[in-house]
């Protein structure tokens, strides 16, 4: 069955919210990058080429971390250089180092992004530098990149709370955030890592972003599903202004660091939110379901996306 034949939902304006809504899909790359078995380039080619058919316009698509780290992405130059890249659509990619900016800056890129952390227990474990270290790492990658004429996205990871250290204080967030837009960064990705945000606690997150000077058109947010409440703090994070939100085709990706951890927001479930909202996104509900239902059979084993789940069984 499809959403247009079940005829829902039913659109109802919740408040005040954004008229669009860009959503920043990152299924081809945190979707698939903890995946154990290696997904073959010409699968995530056609995944890539059917999300855009469906009419996302950001497609995170691929990384230039170490291969030995990810071996999920290890084909990044393979699939940039045979990606059929579309007009309207940008092709944003990871780069966690001088290095894998090289690399970027060689296979043409135009959109980067890069990862940090509010902690620094996460950032001495993931990136192997203290909380202040980090940036003397991203320093030179986002000055460079900027003078290539890259556009450079922040990610900020473990916003809400870590495994090892508990809920964060939000003015450390809010300091890192900072530093990566003074620094360069036109975006910060603000990264419920373990899924362990509820509604007030975002509230007051983006609040002390604003009072801190930080433009509400800079703050995107990226959420985890682990106790449920990924869609409800969207629509948190919409009621207070943000306009862009990360999430993955079919509920791709899980979470390490957290048991029972259920992975990102399904593009889907979003979409079926916004278009209850009356919030345009430009994204075909059942084409983009059609395209999950197609990944969860080459990974084989059903979609995470309760959305996906009822329209495709």
């Amino acid at each position: 069955m499809t959403a247009r034949e079940l005829g829902l939902p039913a659109r109802v304006p919740g408040g005040e919210l954004p008229e669009r809504v860009r959503v920043w899909e990152v299924g081809a790359r945190d979707g698939l990058q903890n995946e154990q078995s290696v997904v073959d380039v010409g699968v995530k080619l056609e995944f890539l080429d059917r999300l855009a058919d469906a009419g996302l316009s950001t497609l995170e698509a691929t990384s230039f971390v170490h291969p030995k780290w990810v071996p999920q992405l290890a084909d990044a130059e393979e699939l940039l250089a045979r990606l059929s890249r579309r007009d309207g659509v940008r092709y944003p990619v990871l780069v966690p180092n001088e290095r894998g900016l090289d690399r970027a800056l060689a296979a043409g890129v135009q959109h980067i992004a890069i990862f940090g952390s509010a902690t620094e227990t996460f950032a001495q474990r993931n990136l192997n530098r203290t909380l202040d270290g980090q940036f003397a790492m991203f320093e030179p990658v986002v000055s460079r990149a900027r003078a290539e004429g890259l556009d450079v996205r922040g990610y900020v990871s473990m916003c809400f709370g870590d495994p090892w250290e508990g809920p964060v204080d939000a003015a450390q967030v809010i300091s890192v955030g900072k530093r990566l837009v003074d620094m360069g960064c036109s975006q910060l990705s603000l990264g419920d890592t373990i899924g362990v945000a509820t509604p007030g606690q975002v509230e007051a997150l983006l609040a002390g972003f604003v009072d801190a000077g930080v433009d509400l058109d800079a703050l995107a947010v990226h959420f985890h599903d682990t106790y449920g409440q990924a869609l409800s703090n969207t629509l948190a994070a919409l009621r207070a202004g943000v306009s862009t939100v990360d999430s993955s085709a079919g509920g791709l990706g899980g979470c390490p660091y957290a048991e029972s951890a259920t992975g990102n927001l399904a593009t889907e479930d979003l979409v079926w939110m916004l278009d209850g909202l009356g919030v345009e996104h430009g994204v075909d509900l059942d084409k983009l379901a059609d395209t999950s239902a197609w990944m969860a059979q080459r990974l084989g084993r059903p979609s995470p996306s309760r959305v996906v789940r009822a329209l495709r069984g």
